[in-house]
């Protein structure tokens, strides 16, 4: 095809940059040292990684590199970098919603409630379904190879999630190599920087390429240029064009240009670009930067911003940001990652036990050595990666964080709103991240736009409504085009979902003017779909028809498999919880009284929880046999984890079952993906059943979890990276060490019995209370607490424990009223920090 060609040419590249100086400051020369703190906080290996899923990933919300500590054929002696921006994807905005799909609601609620014909209703609901959403794609790749002469040694690479650097580190005779990796969020750009213990000896060559189509040139005496030009089209899995997966197109807007510029900065010797690579003679130091821009200027605008535009842009970011040397650079990084890192820290015993093992080498080992620290790792691994791909101004952490290398990506690499999305998120909060939410909030409030037409025109009903599976372009349609599995392509509830966490922002926060502003008008268009959805069973209730249980199937009386019923638990405890969170905050806001009253009287026709035949908590409406009894979605126990509406201690009958259900899920081999095992981890830290819950870790870490900590999917073509196990993971321990969904701070609801000894700090509950907790031989030592504002908490301790003293940093004690032998009621004042003494 011409695409290439009209990328940019030569000609105009030289307009474009001709009226742009450029700095060619010297870096400096800096080491980045390990942390040598009490936590484990790098993950360090013995050899370079030739897989991109076994790569170290760097980002800064925007942009992010799989850093590989050597060639992709796993010599030492290079380097290669997989490059993404977070807006590069393939399509544009367009309506995906079946016109047409209203005309068969009526056929397929008498199917469901009727007839009994749920096959019917399944074939019905393939006729609801519109256009497939987009995927997103790889940017760049960056290849390094040095012109070493002799055999590396002493090889080591790692990533310290404190200081946010990839390091690797090898000597060549007596000449020591030291390379260090890391994505700036204050100066947007990814930084390469290699030292040298022999100055005068760095010799490389640099290479910038791209899996899209593209064209690069030199610019200037240091500097490449990266144009291209993005799909028109990618087919999802599932599509029914998969076999054209990949569709280019020359019409402007048709497929979005981008451009990455790659600029080198030498400390001495020579730096001379030569045809489509630059080479480093001689050199003392050198960095590698990369800055980049997309055609993206908004979900709803087509990407049609000239390539010119693009790369002038790309351009002015790299003049920034090599204006300032490497120290500057790292500094400004460093301090800017550390502001957000180090507000939790998270000690598991001792790491010393685990001296000199690789990190692979002691995930080998989980099951058979006792390694506490392994776990803490993973939980701030957790941490850093949702501060790498989720930053206030850029888009949301997708199935795969930032960090893709593929055109065809797994799931399109999209945003998957059944969990996936949302279990991204579920760490944010109580892991003291809650500014990394904001792109999900930014996402919500698009999909409103987008899903107001699709509520149009899919239903014929107000407010707004999303389905499963999103893309940059806000798709909130049915996707399927026919072919998609109903129990998927037709899940409606996923608006539903996401409103739960704009809310609970609001119960961390205490922010009334977000809740005022950003939050309850997302939420009450929610509601306002819900409410239109509802219709009568014929037996007193309200349901939800169709209905599908996330994912999963039933056998239907005829003795076959079906998708589609009527009121799954799953619909209605996320309607419950949106009416009543709707209801909450209209009584916080004092509006909307009216909307409330309508909202409480629905509420009390809903479909209420049910306990089944084997006495589990009922996954559908009717008590359905389960056709497939290890499905790794348990979405009828979201009022578990994670909603509020189940609880040992309000709703033991409903705990029970919900336990059942758990238990049964897992011995039919559920829980095998990575994700899911990670929601048995938080269902059993809310059964507060710590050993359970550890048990469950252990399985994560030993069946989904790749050597550098990714979280896996098990595939045909083996394993596959997706990160929502990681933060769902993430979130679950934070949960085994401190709850408060409840009404309560809950200490130490779920604590294993092999993490007798630790201590956390940092952690948060709603009501904006941040906790530390340190614990010796299984029983809490100390706390502390501090609150945003004046208010009263309840504080709920672990068995056979109760608290003493509460005292302020000023040294008055907080007064303390006894509600029972466990729990307390106390006054904190704002700003102060309170020392927790037990007894």
């Amino acid at each position: 095809m011409a695409v290439t060609a009209q990328i940019m040419t030569r000609r105009e590249l030289l307009v474009t940059t001709a009226a742009l100086a450029f700095s060619s400051k010297s870096n400096g020369r800096g080491r980045v040292e390990q942390n040598t703190g009490a936590q484990d906080v790098v993950l360090w290996y013995d050899k370079p990684a030739v897989r991109w899923a076994d790569a170290l990933p760097i980002g800064n919300g925007r942009l992010g590199a799989m850093v590989f500590g050597g060639g992709q054929d796993g010599t030492p002696a290079k380097e290669f970098l997989q490059v993404n921006e977070d807006t590069l994807w393939s399509g544009k905005p367009q309506d995906g919603n079946n016109r047409d799909a209203s005309q068969y609601l009526p056929a397929i609620r008498k199917a469901v409630l009727q007839q009994g014909d749920y096959q019917e209703a399944d074939r019905l609901c393939q006729k609801m379904q519109g256009l497939f959403a987009e995927a997103y794609q790889p940017l760049a790749n960056i290849a390094i190879e040095f012109q070493h002469i002799g055999e590396p040694e002493q090889y080591r690479r790692e990533l310290n999630l404190d200081t946010a650097c990839a390091r690797t580190t090898y000597s060549v005779g007596d000449m020591e190599l030291e390379s260090v990796a890391f994505a700036s969020a204050p100066d947007q750009v990814l930084v390469y920087h290699a030292t040298s213990s022999a100055p005068g000896k760095l010799d490389c060559e640099v290479a910038l390429s791209s899996a899209l189509q593209k064209s690069v040139l030199a610019s200037g005496t240091q500097q490449l240029v990266l144009t291209g030009k993005a799909p028109s089209h990618v087919a999802g899995a599932g599509h029914p064009n998969s076999e054209e997966p990949v569709k280019y197109s020359d019409v402007p807007g048709e497929g979005m240009y981008f451009a990455a510029v790659v600029r080198v900065q030498a400390d001495g010797g020579t730096v001379i670009v030569e045809g489509d690579r630059i080479r480093v003679r001689g050199a003392n130091a050198f960095s590698v930067l990369l800055t980049a821009d997309t055609g993206y200027r908004g979900y709803a605008i087509v990407p049609n911003t000239p390539i010119n535009d693009i790369v002038q842009e790309a351009l002015r970011r790299m003049d920034a940001a090599g204006a300032k040397n490497f120290v500057e650079l790292r500094g400004r990084q460093a301090a800017d990652h550390q502001a957000l890192f180090r507000r939790v820290s998270l000690r598991l015993g001792s790491n010393a036990v685990v001296a000199g093992k690789t990190t692979d080498k002691r995930l080998s080992e989980v099951g058979n050595t006792l390694d506490p620290s392994l776990f803490a790792l993973y939980f701030q691994y957790g941490r850093y990666l949702l501060i790498s791909s989720s930053r206030p101004g850029t888009q949301p952490a997708n199935l795969q964080g930032i960090w893709n290398g593929s055109v065809t990506p797994p799931w399109s690499s999209n945003w998957t709103a059944n969990i996936n999305v949302q279990m991204n998120y579920w760490p944010a909060e109580t892991c003291n991240l809650a500014e990394c939410a904001e792109p999900l909030f930014d996402l919500v409030a698009g999909l409103s736009e987008t899903g107001k037409r699709t509520a149009q025109e899919t239903y014929n009903l107000p407010g707004w409504v999303s389905h499963h599976n999103m893309d940059l372009w806000r798709a909130a349609n049915p996707v399927g085009e026919g072919v998609g599995q109903p129990t998927w392509a037709n899940w409606n509830m996923s608006g539903a979902w996401l409103c739960q966490h704009l809310f609970d922002h609001y119960l961390f926060t205490g922010d009334s003017e977000f809740l005022r502003s950003r939050a309850y008008p997302l939420m009450r268009g929610a509601a306002e779909f819900c409410l239109a959805w509802l219709i009568d069973d014929g037996k007193g209730h309200l349901t939800t028809c169709p209905s599908e249980s996330t994912e999963n199937n039933f056998m239907a009386p005829d003795g076959k498999p079906a998708m589609t019923s009527a009121g799954c638990t799953m619909d209605m405890t996320l309607i419950r919880e949106l009416f009543a969170n709707c209801i909450h905050a209209s009584e916080v806001l004092k509006t909307d009284l009216e909307f409330a009253g309508k909202l409480a009287a629905a509420c009390k026709r809903l479909i209420p929880f049910q306990i089944g035949r084997y006495g589990q908590l009922q996954e559908w409406s009717v008590d359905f046999e389960e056709a497939t009894p290890g499905q790794r979605h348990m979405s009828h126990m979201y009022g578990l984890y994670p909603g509020n509406q189940i609880t040992p201690s309000a709703t033991p009958d409903l705990a029970k079952a919900a336990r059942i259900s758990l238990e049964r899920r897992l011995a039919n081999g559920g829980a095998y993906t990575g994700w899911s095992r990670a929601w048995a981890i938080n269902f059993w830290a809310r059964l507060e059943d710590g050993d359970a819950a550890w048990d469950s870790l252990s399985m994560l870490m030993q069946h989904s979890t790749n050597l550098n900590l990714f979280d896996t999917h098990p595939a045909r073509e083996g394993p596959i990276f997706q990160i929502d196990g990681n933060f769902g993971a993430t979130a679950a321990i934070a949960e085994m060490l401190l709850q408060s969904h409840s009404g309560f701070i809950d200490l130490h609801p779920a604590l294993p019995s092999v993490w007798a000894e630790g201590e956390v700090i940092g952690l948060r509950a709603r009501g904006g209370l941040t906790v530390g907790m340190r614990w010796e031989r299984g029983k809490l030592a100390q706390a502390s607490l501090e609150s945003p504002a004046n208010q009263k908490f309840v504080i709920r301790v672990p068995e056979r424990q109760r608290i003493t003293e509460i005292t302020s940093s000023r040294g008055s004690a907080a007064p303390l009223t006894k509600l029972e032998e466990r729990m307390i009621r106390c006054q904190l004042h704002a700003g102060e920090r309170y020392r927790v003494a037990f007894a």
